[in-house]
C-alpha cells in the first residue's frame, strides 16, 4: 500500500538510501510505489533504470532510461545509465555518444558525473575513454584524492607507469589516509625497482589495507631484508595473519555451488551419450555424422577427465588446459617474466583500481571464475 503524504523527491530519498546498501529488490519496490502516484516523475524512472541495471537486467535498464528521456531528454544521469546499458549491449558507438552528450550539456564539471562514467568505461575495457573522463574530473576537482587515483589506475592499465606514479602521488598529498591509492603506488614502485621508496609507503599501510597477497609478501621480503628481521619476529606477525585471512577456507556456498555445477556437467555428458546412441539407429546416411559427434564427444570427455577447460577472452581469444596452464598461458602472453601468483595478483589488481571489483588470486581457479564474473572472459568449459 502506498506510503501517503510523501512527494516524489522523498520516495527517490527513499530508494536511494536502499540502493546505497545493496538491497536493490526494496529499492525498486519502493520506486514502484513513487511511480504509481507520480508516473512523469523523470528521477523515479532514472532510478528504476540503475536498479534494474545492478540486477543485470540491462533490457528493462535500457526501458526505463528510454522513458525518462523521453521526459527529459537532457537528463545527464539518464543519459550515463543509457551509455552503460548501450555498451552492455554492444553496441559501443551510441554508448560513446550518450557520455559524450553529457559534456555538450554542460556538465562536465560535475565531477561525481565524471567519474561515474569513467569508471564505467574502465570496467568495460575503454581505458583510454575512461582517462578522458577521470581527467576531467581531475580538471575541476584539483584537490579530488579520488580523481587523481582514477587516472594513476587508468595511466597503470595504459602501462604509463611514470603517470601512474605521480598521479597516485597526486592523490595521496590530497588524501594521506587513502589507503587503496597507498597499496597501489607502492606495487607500482616496487615493479619498478625502487625497493626504498616501495617500502616507505607500503609501512604506512595496515593490513586489513591490503585486499591481495601481493602486496603483503612484499611488504613482508622488504622488512626482512631492509631491518634484518628473523621469519618468527612479533612485527610480522599481523601481516601473517592477514595472509591466512585471505587464504581462508572455501566458502560452504562456493562448494555447494561446485557440486551443483559438478552435478550440471555429468547430466549433460549423459544426455550427449544418450543422444549419441540414437543417431547410431538413423543408418548409413548419418554414419559420417555420428562418427563426427562422437569424436568431438570422446574428445571432450578426455579433456573433462584431465581437468582440461576452455576460456574466450572479450577479444576472441582462446585458452585451453587445466586451470594453472591457462593462467600460465595468459602470463606468458602478457608478461612471461613474472611469476604465476604476480601476474593473477597485478592483473586482479588493475581490474579492481577504477571499478572496485575485487578477482580473487590465491588459485588459478579462483582467478578465472572471479575474472568470469567480472566480464573479462568466458568459461566455455
Amino acid at each position: 500500500m502506498p506510503t501517503p503524504f510523501l512527494s516524489s523527491e522523498e520516495y527517490d530519498e527513499r530508494a536511494h538510501a536502499l540502493y546505497n546498501e545493496g538491497q536493490y529488490d526494496e529499492a525498486l519496490a519502493i520506486l514502484r510505489e513513487g511511480l504509481a502516484i507520480y508516473p512523469d516523475a523523470v528521477e523515479l524512472k532514472v532510478g528504476v533504470g540503475y536498479a534494474r541495471l545492478a540486477r543485470e537486467e540491462y533490457a528493462w535498464a535500457r526501458h526505463a532510461f528510454d522513458e525518462a528521456l523521453v521526459l527529459d531528454a537532457e537528463h545527464e544521469d539518464a543519459l550515463a545509465g543509457l551509455g552503460e546499458v548501450l555498451l552492455k549491449f554492444g553496441q559501443t558507438d551510441q554508448g560513446l555518444r550518450a557520455f559524450e552528450r553529457t559534456i555538450e550539456l554542460g556538465f562536465e564539471d560535475d565531477v561525481e558525473l565524471m567519474l561515474q562514467i569513467g569508471r564505467t568505461l574502465f570496467r568495460e575495457g575503454f581505458v583510454e575513454n575512461a582517462l578522458s573522463f577521470f581527467e576531467r574530473a581531475v580538471k575541476h576537482a584539483p584537490d579530488s584524492a579520488e580523481a587523481a587515483a582514477c587516472v594513476g589506475y587508468a595511466q597503470h592499465r595504459l602501462e604509463n607507469d611514470a603517470e601512474a606514479i605521480g598521479a597516485l602521488r597526486r592523490a595521496l598529498e590530497h588524501d594521506p589516509e587513502f589507503a587503496e591509492a597507498r597499496v597501489y603506488l607502492a606495487n607500482l614502485l616496487y615493479d619498478a625497482g625502487d625497493m626504498d621508496a616501495a617500502l616507505q609507503d607500503f609501512e604506512k599501510t595496515t593490513p586489513a589495507d591490503h585486499w591481495d597477497e601481493l602486496g603483503i609478501w612484499r611488504l613482508l621480503e622488504l622488512k626482512r631484508s631492509a631491518y634484518k628481521l628473523p621469519d618468527d619476529d612479533p612485527e610480522l606477525r599481523p601481516w601473517e595473519a592477514r595472509l591466512v585471512e585471505l587464504n581462508g577456507e572455501v566458502d560452504a556456498v562456493e562448494e555447494l555451488l561446485a557440486e551443483v555445477e559438478q552435478a550440471v556437467a555429468e547430466s549433460e555428458s549423459a544426455a550427449v551419450a544418450q543422444a549419441h546412441g540414437q543417431l547410431e539407429t538413423l543408418g548409413t546416411l548419418l554414419s559420417g555424422l555420428a562418427h563426427q559427434q562422437q569424436a568431438e564427444a570422446a574428445a571432450s570427455e578426455v579433456m573433462a577427465s584431465k581437468g582440461q577447460h576452455r576460456i574466450i577472452l572479450r577479444d576472441g581469444g582462446t585458452f585451453e588446459g587445466t586451470w594453472e596452464e591457462i593462467v600460465l598461458a595468459l602470463r606468458d602472453a602478457r608478461d612471461a617474466a613474472r611469476s604465476m601468483e604476480d601476474f593473477m595478483a597485478i592483473e586482479a589488481r588493475r581490474h579492481y583500481g577504477a571499478t572496485g571489483t575485487r578477482i580473487a588470486t590465491h588459485a588459478p581457479e579462483a582467478f578465472i571464475r572471479g575474472s568470469a564474473d567480472a566480464g573479462l572472459l568466458r568459461i566455455v568449459r
